[in-house]
């Protein structure tokens, strides 16, 4: 075996100290990701403070996703056409601007769910350009070969923030008042500029022939349709964003509802799917190589499917803290190995606009989850909104990997 092999094998944090690029990024990405999930846990806690409803605190994250769902597609365009490095930077000065906003109508008090709403969706016209550049330009940041390893680190980062972020919102809600999980979200940013603006990529040459909006949408689209692989997979994400994360959707509304907890409490949930999520993550990058990634794809997506389902029926913290963690595992792997696949089989020229069409159903189609689990739990009960869609993600999944073979022989 070769020796890169072995380290990948039992070093999950090897390709952090192969691609210097790559740690520099992580590094800046995962220490402003704390704020970020600061800002989450305000939104989601000052959503129902104002309208006391799940349907609004549904709506409320909709509205930040929404846009994703509609620009997506455009921002692959633009991935391809412009120097994705650039695209980023932009974008989080941009996220800065809205935790600002945030942090300043809390603060003064002239917050109102229509401002809510309309930053939230600030954000996601933003996110909807820097979400597939950013995923585009990971490739860029290290080998190929180590893109499954780099995707799982770059989860691992994302769900380290998940824990110590919202532990830290916790106790600034308590002390400084729920304004200060935005204002701290804005000094975070700082840091993820300082890493953008320090990494050192070849000069950026515009294409002879750039890529026209709707041609290219057409181009990368008919890829996705001609490659049984990419589409079986793209089929998976975008059903899973829509029933799979209906769980943190509602975390609000299962906390204090069904679990009769606090801000705090509704901070450690969060946690404790953070906490999972790492565990997925480095257990991931740990296997590197010698795991088959169709394989554990479709594990994951059955594991996934069954902890929703189990989740939808937990009454005490204790049981809920477990399930959580368990949570948080399957969701990362399916979705970093999910991820990992589509890059590894994607070409170079074709890269931000399959991408931006896997962005568009993983974070875009988030939305109809979000207003349909609000729609649900209002009708019936937050455990039936959970649920019910456990139970889909589970025959969708069965179906899939029968219409779809070769994904699980990757």
């Amino acid at each position: 075996m070769p020796p890169t092999a072995v380290r990948r094998s039992v070093n999950p944090f090897a390709v952090l100290l192969r691609h210097r690029n790559f740690r520099v990024f992580w590094t800046g990405q995962t220490l402003s990701l704390v704020g970020t999930w600061m800002q989450t846990v305000g939104i989601g806690w000052l959503a129902l403070e104002l309208s006391n409803s799940a349907f609004i605190v549904g709506a409320v994250s909709a509205a930040g996703s929404l846009p994703v769902l509609l620009l997506s597609l455009y921002g692959g365009v633009l991935a391809d056409r412009y120097s994705k490095l650039r695209l980023v930077q932009i974008s989080q000065m941009l996220l800065l601007v809205e935790a600002a906003l945030l942090w300043w109508f809390t603060w003064s008090g002239n917050m109102t769910i229509s401002w809510l709403v309309a930053l939230a969706a600030f954000g996601g016209i933003v996110s909807a350009v820097e979400i597939p550049a950013r995923q585009a330009l990971i490739i860029e940041l290290v080998h190929r070969d180590d893109i499954v390893e780099a995707v799982a680190l770059n989860s691992a980062g994302f769900n380290l923030a998940r824990i110590i972020g919202p532990s830290i919102a916790a106790l600034v809600i308590a002390t400084l008042g729920l304004a200060w999980c935005f204002g701290i979200n804005a000094l975070s940013y700082l840091t993820v500029m300082i890493s953008l603006f320090s990494i050192r990529l070849p000069k950026w040459v515009a294409a002879v022939n750039p890529v026209r909006s709707l041609a290219g949408m057409r181009e990368g689209l008919a890829y996705i349709k001609h490659n049984r692989k990419v589409l079986g997979i793209i089929s998976l994400m975008g059903v899973y964003s829509i029933f799979g994360f209906q769980y943190l959707t509602m975390m609000p509304v299962i906390a204090r509802d069904v679990l009769h907890t606090d801000a705090s409490g509704y901070g450690f949930l969060v946690t404790c799917v953070g906490v999972g999520a790492v565990t997925g993550a480095l257990m991931l990058a740990t296997l590197g190589t010698r795991s088959r990634r169709g394989k554990t794809l479709k594990r994951s997506a059955f594991f996934f499917a069954a902890m929703t389902i189990l989740f939808s029926l937990v009454q005490t913290i204790p049981v809920a803290t477990v399930v959580l963690f368990f949570l948080g595992v399957g969701m990362l792997i399916n979705g970093a190995v999910a991820n990992g696949i589509v890059q590894a089989t994607v070409p170079d020229e074709l890269r931000g606009r399959v991408l931006s069409a896997y962005v568009f159903v993983y974070v875009g189609f988030t939305p109809i989850g979000s207003l349909l689990a609000g729609a649900v739990a209002r009708a019936t009960h937050v455990a039936w909104a959970i649920g019910s869609g456990g139970l889909v993600m589970l025959a969708f999944s069965t179906w899939i990997f029968w219409k779809y073979p070769e994904i699980g022989d990757t």
